[in-house]
């Protein structure tokens, strides 16, 4: 059986320029990195703007597994699947971070038949967007420490510099550092540490601005570090708001590529759902939507993180909500919330299936919960057989869900044309949109509400630290923001070994975080981790290039 990537590399792609054509772009308003990449031109949107938009679809995930869900393969496969039915359709995705890709996940650009390519180059370093948003980051950091050690005009406490630095790789031996040793000349030394790249407020601010002009006021809204009375310092007070917005001059503009079967993909910006947002970029959905009749994209894990975030952060900055939601589930995948162990899900096990699926069924309820219509994508296995489909059917439709056996991964588009019936079905569906919360709301009933309904917890508890944090961030009148929880992607609760659908618990946040750029609060729980370490064993020990540039082990 062919690997992923030795199915990207055989695949005759067509020329960047003929995709662009096909979903209307002209020469001029797309700048090609090669033949099969390239940028959507900021001014292109000028033209773009008055035009309706499509139908949005958005795809998710029950609590993934080490079973395997295929949330990406199923959103390209969608997106091929509607491009056969005679549609003019698009797909907008996140970019792959190089921490997982190198650590436990390998690639990230679908898998199978459902794949976007250049497959090594979207893997890698693309069209250097992250490299953008690191520098960024770590300009922003070292002008900080610069501004402490040349006086301190403005009265910095250094044990409250809450600006760490960044690097898109898992390293846990950078998570706590101290920095500034050697002697007077050398700094003030301090405490600090690394987040992945992914984790940086810079992602999500590129990816929930509009424009350029918006995200040079966001960088400058950035919460850097606090006075010693207290006062919150802003990164525009040191004077470099501009040279941040000057690295994102080309890494803001929307990339553009295309699926195996030539579908339109575009993929732009990739914070991670559990540590952050996890959408891809407002400005690349925006461009997808007024380009094509149907956009597919993604959200980031399970429907209690991605669609959650997608659905209260990045809908409610950009005026837009789905026509229809996707929710990708595997036979194999909910046995294991049931209970059964990896190594037995090849059997069949229906007292564990049943179990399990109260996992997929509360994500079912929780896409109700916000006036939207759901389908359930059951990515197919040669294991899988007749009474389990059946059931998983069953089930799906006492909660009024339509099911599809997605094959994308082995046909392509072809495999996806059933579920993409189905999710045409749902489109034409009565809809309410509405948020879990009002912003206006005080970050307790925020929190709440997040927890009660999302995650079917009892309620919310803070530990004392995150406790005079939420009175801080009261009383400097920073609370009327959206939420963004830090949390497993494992589980619906805050307890990455409590699968399925767990009952009586309460989740407990340790930190509450302030990102007054991108415009929401962190509350981070469990023991999530905004620097990811590597397994025993990375995903890098099984890649290497031969002496002609072929890449292998990629995935």
């Amino acid at each position: 059986m062919k690997t992923d990537v030795e199915i990207a590399q055989e695949a005759k792609t067509k020329p960047i320029t003929e995709i662009a054509k096909s979903i209307g772009l002209a020469e001029d308003e797309i700048e090609l990195y090669g033949r099969a990449k390239a940028k959507i031109t900021l001014g292109t949107w000028n033209r773009l703007k008055d035009k309706p938009n499509g139908k949005l679809v958005l795809v998710t995930a029950i609590n993934p597994t080490p079973a395997g869900e295929g949330k990406t393969t199923t959103s390209v496969g969608l997106a091929d699947a509607f491009h056969r039915l005679g549609r003019r359709c698009a797909v907008a995705l996140r970019e792959p971070s190089l921490g997982p890709c190198f650590g436990l996940k390998g690639g990230a650009a679908g898998g199978g038949y459902a794949q976007v390519v250049p497959m090594e180059d979207i893997n890698l370093h693309f069209t250097g967007d992250f490299h953008a948003i690191t520098t960024a980051h770590n300009l922003l950091a070292a002008v900080l420490d610069n501004h402490i050690q040349q006086g301190n005009a403005l009265d910095i406490d250094v044990r409250r510099v809450v600006w760490k630095r960044v690097l898109d790789i898992n390293d846990r031996a950078l998570r706590n550092i101290v920095i500034g040793l050697g002697g007077k000349a050398h700094g003030v030394p301090r405490e600090t540490g690394f987040d992945i790249t992914v984790a940086s407020e810079i992602m999500a601010i590129l990816c929930l601005s509009t424009s350029l002009e918006d995200m040079k006021k966001r960088l400058g809204e950035i919460v850097v570090a606090y006075t010693r009375d207290g006062r919150p310092v802003r990164a525009k007070e040191l004077g470099v708001t501009g040279a941040l917005a000057l690295l994102f001059k080309d890494a803001i503009k929307p990339n553009l590529v295309q699926t195996l079967e030539g579908t339109p993909a575009l993929i732009h910006g990739g914070p991670f759902a559990n540590i952050a947002h996890g959408c891809n970029s407002i400005m690349a959905t925006r461009f997808a939507l007024k380009l094509a009749d149907v956009v597919v994209t993604e959200a980031g894990f399970g429907a209690d993180l991605g669609a959650e975030k997608f659905l209260d952060i990045k809908c409610r900055f950009a005026g837009i909500h789905p026509d229809a939601v996707v929710i990708v589930a595997t036979v194999r995948a909910l046995k294991m919330h049931g209970g059964l162990a990896k190594s037995d899900l090849g059997r069949v096990d229906m007292k564990a299936l049943e179990a399990g699926m109260a996992n997929l069924l509360k994500h079912i309820e929780n896409i109700h919960s916000f006036g939207l219509p759901a389908v359930v994508a059951v990515n197919a296995f040669p294991t899988d057989t007749k009474e389990e489909l059946d059931f998983v059917e069953k089930k799906c439709a006492e909660l009024g869900a339509e099911v599809a056996l997605s094959e994308v991964w082995a046909k392509g588009g072809e495999g996806g044309t059933e579920l993409a019936r189905k999710v045409e079905e749902a489109m034409k569906k009565p809809q309410d949109f509405h948020f879990t919360y009002d912003v206006n709301e005080s970050i307790d009933d925020k929190l709440d509400k997040i927890a009660k309904k999302i995650y079917g917890a009892d309620g919310v508890d803070y530990t004392d630290a995150a406790s005079k944090q939420k009175k801080e961030i009261e009383e400097l009148g920073m609370d009327k923001m959206p939420i963004c929880v830090a949390k497993t992607q494992y589980s619906l609760s805050d307890d990455a070994t409590k699968l399925g659908r767990p009952k009586n618990f309460r989740i407990t946040v340790r930190e509450l975080k302030v990102s007054a750029g991108a415009g929401f609060i962190v509350a981070l729980t469990g023991s999530i981790l905004t620097m990811p370490g590597l397994p025993k064993h990375p995903a890098a020990e099984n890649m290497d290039i031969t002496e002609d540039g072929k890449i292998t082990g990629l995935f």
